[in-house]
């Protein structure tokens, strides 16, 4: 730590013009004045506010805020990215880019043509990229390709569901649909992608920007980080389209956001060969048993869930058959009670086919990575999320939500690196746009695209300027 006699006294004469300057131009009515420092520096701070120069395209302060390096970081360095996604021939483009994937919908490790688009558009921006990861996805960067790295994350993939909204860019692939907004979220990285590369000679490090592919099913995020997509990477962050947050708003929280998630399915079999060992008997006892987990085993302030949702008997009507199927999933906000509800099912399905003399198996998908984990939100980074959403949109547009029962396996990720979800919302009933996701009827407000790629850019490069301020502080000590 530097001692006092180190410090030089021009250092004190600088900061106590600078403060002096800013107060003045902040205060210009004070310029005038004539019993305070202000009028001593008049000439000077008229010619900073006022300036001679006039410039042929666009005015001083537009030059001014062009020309900023953001080494204080200020409202004017997050308008400029805002300004950036506004601009009217980036709304018109975002909006091609999200209507292009959305006629063309894709399911897990299938994303070929949503891939083949990305890489397009990223060559058109000169930006860098490895491919494939994970078969479909996409590692790309901006900055300075060294450290800090920090990670913005988007998936791909749509799903196995017929769209019945009736529009111009209806999905033309039958039986496939964006009913989750994927191609939004693509469409709104590579809007920030846009940005950044805009601004790359703002950034203190380097941005990575991740299209994942099989997020609805197959567990992309696992297969990225086994091949490298996080390498060097300190903090990454994502975020999900909301019909239930107004269009535009950012939601998040602290801690706990998103459900941990199993699956599991259970096969009854009667090894004897009469009528009085019933597997349809014994499965419904096993079904009603299990919703006692949750009842009676759980502590009523911490939301679980076990819910059966399918069950197969076969069609016979004149004969009790020798198996019965069923299965569902288990969900829960920590992992411990995650794997307290897995183990639970097991003991009460085996026990109860014991009760009426059948044996039984139970398969949690194991060995297909079916089990994710909780989202749980880093404190650090859901801070640093709401501080650049609040900067970027205002307190107004920026909400604490309540944590919900769906799934996302970017939670892999915040496994292993420190990590942040967040929503924007796309609600809008004049426009239709309120149905759930995985509906059949999901659509979006496409104005939330601009604003959903600007609040990805300045997440990441305020990460990165912030971690530059803290390690110049380090280095000084």
């Amino acid at each position: 730590m530097k001692s006092l006699q180190q410090v030089s006294p021009f250092h004190f004469i600088s900061v106590f013009l600078i403060i002096i300057i800013s107060t003045c131009m902040v205060n210009p009515q004070k310029i005038s004045s004539s019993d305070n420092l202000c009028s001593y520096f008049g000439s000077t701070i008229k010619s900073l506010t006022n300036p001679i120069l006039k410039f042929k395209n666009g005015s001083v302060e537009d030059f001014l805020a062009l020309g900023k390096d953001c080494s204080v970081w200020s409202s004017a360095c997050s308008q400029e990215i805002l300004k950036i996604a506004q601009k009217t021939e980036n709304i018109k483009w975002i909006k091609s880019v999200r209507r292009r994937i959305h006629e063309n919908p894709e399911l897990a490790f299938q994303e070929h043509e949503t891939s083949r688009l990305v890489r397009r558009e990223l060559d058109e921006m000169d930006i860098s990229y490895r491919f494939p990861v994970a078969k479909t996805g996409i590692r790309a960067m901006v900055g300075t390709g060294e450290p800090p790295f920090v990670a913005i994350r988007a998936d791909m993939d749509a799903l196995p569901i017929q769209e019945v909204v009736e529009w111009e860019h209806k999905s033309k692939n039958p039986g496939k649909m964006h009913a989750c907004g994927h191609d939004a979220h693509v469409a709104m990285l590579l809007g920030a992608a846009k940005i950044l590369k805009a601004r790359q000679n703002h950034l203190k490090g380097t941005v990575i920007l991740l299209f994942q592919p099989a997020e609805e099913a197959g567990n992309g995020a696992k297969r990225m980080i086994e091949e490298g997509a996080i390498e060097n990477v300190e903090a990454i962050f994502a975020m999900h389209v909301s019909h239930l947050l107004p269009t535009g708003v950012i939601g998040s929280r602290s801690g706990p956001l998103l459900a941990g998630c199993g699956f599991f399915k259970a096969v009854i079999t009667s090894d004897k060969g009469h009528n009085s060992v019933d597997p349809v008997l014994t499965a419904s006892a096993a079904v009603i048993s299990l919703q006692g987990i949750v009842s009676r085993e759980a502590n009523p302030l911490d939301s679980q869930v076990v819910s059966v949702t399918f069950l197969n008997s076969g069609d016979g009507l004149d004969m009790v058959p020798r198996k019965v199927e069923f299965g569902g999933t288990f969900r829960a906000f920590s992992n411990t009670n995650v794997n307290q509800l897995l183990r639970r099912i097991e003991e009460v399905i085996v026990a109860q086919a014991k009760v009426y003399r059948c044996s039984a198996t139970v398969d949690f998908f194991k060995n297909t990575d079916s089990i994710y984990p909780p989202m749980v939100n880093d404190n650090q980074m859901y801070e640093h999320v709401k501080k650049a959403t609040i900067d970027l949109v205002g307190s107004e547009n920026f909400q604490v939500v309540q944590p919900v029962m769906g799934a996302e396996d970017f939670t892999f990720y915040s496994e292993v690196i420190p990590a942040a979800f967040f929503y924007i919302g796309i609600k809008n009933e004049i426009l239709g746009s309120f149905h759930s996701a995985h509906s059949p009827n999901f659509m979006i407000d496409e104005d939330a695209l601009p604003i959903g790629a600007a609040t990805h850019a300045a997440i990441a490069e305020r990460y990165l300027h912030d971690r530059d301020i803290s390690i110049t502080a380090l280095h000084q000590i």
